[in-house]
């Protein structure tokens, strides 16, 4: 991998602790409901992930650990993965405060390997993960190797078509492709804050459906499904319009364009 590639990751880790303490206390995240229960998970990936009581579940990218703890109040042994120092010392605390049993590792994903030991029945990732990861192959191959025989992966994600867009969604930017060299933007506050005094230079990468799949099959997993669906259960983008079905949806794309995709597989 690019030896470049660490400064990239360092300066995301450095962001994602400072929007980290302001996602916390944001109504995006709503954590008096979660606390009191409310889950954080969405109707699709509920859905499509089905019943994990009684099993061993790996969070990818798992952020401050809403949706691992949600997976754990739901009876899963849960083990969260991230980057982010200031996310993972947050999901401990959120963990002992509601008196579960999940675990959290700070960690790289690439680095996974060597912070981490076991097989899981479940692996998770979702909602803005692997635009931050520039290699797939090594992605998919270390999701291969914490899967159990049999297990199930199952990401669900924004599509790769809105990574196209600039960020008010009035022409094409990006390449659909990875072309491996870093999309570099500045961020000013956060999605879940747009006001927060946050500013600082990101670093991503942009992956076709074809480059996911590829490189999930290329690691011996067996596709199950992947779905498209033409809106988002997050207000996270400019330029939307919620629907009455409580969704959001790009406007004057409604309806064209996808926004959200999930794959399920097989290990």
């Amino acid at each position: 991998m690019n030896e470049n590639y660490n400064l990239y990751f360092e300066a995301n880790r450095s962001l994602w602790n400072k929007k980290t303490p302001v996602h916390i206390d944001s109504a995006f995240y709503n954590m008096p409901a979660f606390l009191s229960g409310k889950t954080s998970l969405n109707a699709i990936e509920l859905e499509e992930v089905g019943d994990v009581s009684g099993k061993t579940l790996l969070h990818l990218q798992c952020h401050f650990g809403q949706d691992s703890l949600s997976w754990a109040r739901m009876g899963a042994k849960v083990t969260g993965v991230d980057i982010s120092d200031e996310a993972v010392n947050q999901a401990r605390q959120l963990n002992t405060q509601l008196g579960l049993d999940a675990s959290f590792v700070r960690a790289n994903i690439y680095d996974l390997k060597e912070n981490l030991q076991g097989q899981f029945d479940v692996i998770f990732t979702s909602y803005g993960t692997i635009g931050w990861l520039p290699d797939l192959t090594k992605w998919a191959d270390i999701i291969a190797q914490f899967l159990k025989p049999g297990g199930t992966f199952y990401i669900v994600d924004f599509h790769p078509v809105l990574w196209m867009f600039d960020e008010e969604f009035t022409h094409i930017k990006y390449s659909y492709h990875n072309t491996q060299e870093p999309i570099v933007s500045e961020s000013t506050g956060t999605y879940a804050d747009r006001d927060a005094p946050i500013k600082q230079v990101e670093y991503g990468w942009n992956h076709g459906l074809g480059e996911i799949i590829s490189a999930l099959t290329a690691a011996g997993l067996s596709i199950e499904f992947l779905h498209e669906y033409p809106y988002s259960p997050y207000n996270c983008f400019a330029n939307t319009v919620q629907g009455k079905d409580g969704y959001w949806r790009i406007k004057n794309l409604e309806n064209k364009i996808p926004m959200l995709y999930s794959i399920r597989a097989k290990g």
